[in-house]
């Protein structure tokens, strides 16, 4: 097993990189969330991997983060009918952060707008998915795996609606009351500030 790749960084397309370790030219599969956080072509790059087998090819999967991988391996071994292309499109249509409260509020029509996934692929995500969120990410902590690779507004969302789930809200009241929240005091609020303003609604 290929565990990661740290050369230079020889050719990056949306999709595609190469990378030259000692010599050796490693043509790697990407999501657009790892692209937009490469280094120059030239540079030296650090490379998660995830390596997969076929009869008629041997396919590395490449990733700048470590929730990206974890995400990807999750939904290739636990959801039926994804395989690697489908994963990829998944964390190309939204960040980890994102996945994770749209599977937690159940919510079809985002997982169904991603290229490639159609609402009954949505809705077998949201069920197979649902409980096993926390299984992936560092140590297995709620809220770490979005942590890495998702933009500060998908981090501050996601760990407002994981300190109501805390408190004892349900995922999906959570997500509403965030976003209502969000909408309210505007993108500047803090994880603190959002949740208080939840809190007093009582939602």
């Amino acid at each position: 097993m290929i565990t990661f790749l740290h050369g230079k960084l020889v050719d990056a397309l949306p999709t595609t990189v190469t990378v030259d370790v000692h010599g050796v030219g490693y043509e790697v599969l990407i999501p657009l969330s790892s692209f937009d956080r490469l280094p120059p072509v030239g540079s030296e790059v650090h490379l998660l991997t995830h390596l997969v087998v076929r009869e008629d090819a041997h396919v590395l999967y490449g990733f700048m983060g470590t929730a990206e991988r974890d995400l990807f391996r999750l939904l290739v071994h636990a959801v039926s009918g994804v395989g690697p292309k489908l994963a990829l499109n998944v964390l190309s249509g939204t960040s980890v952060a994102g996945f994770r409260i749209a599977v937690a509020a159940g919510d079809v029509k985002a997982l169904s707008s991603i290229s490639g996934v159609g609402k009954k692929t949505a809705e077998r995500i949201i069920v197979e998915l649902k409980d096993k969120l926390g299984a992936f990410g560092t140590g297995g902590t709620p809220g770490a795996a979005g942590a890495k690779g998702a933009s500060p507004a998908d981090t501050k969302l996601n760990d407002a609606v994981l300190a109501l789930s805390a408190l004892g809200f349900k995922p999906t009241d959570a997500h509403e009351a965030v976003r209502g929240a969000l909408s309210l005091l505007g993108e500047t609020a803090t994880v603190e500030q959002l949740v208080r303003a939840c809190l007093k609604k009582g939602a």
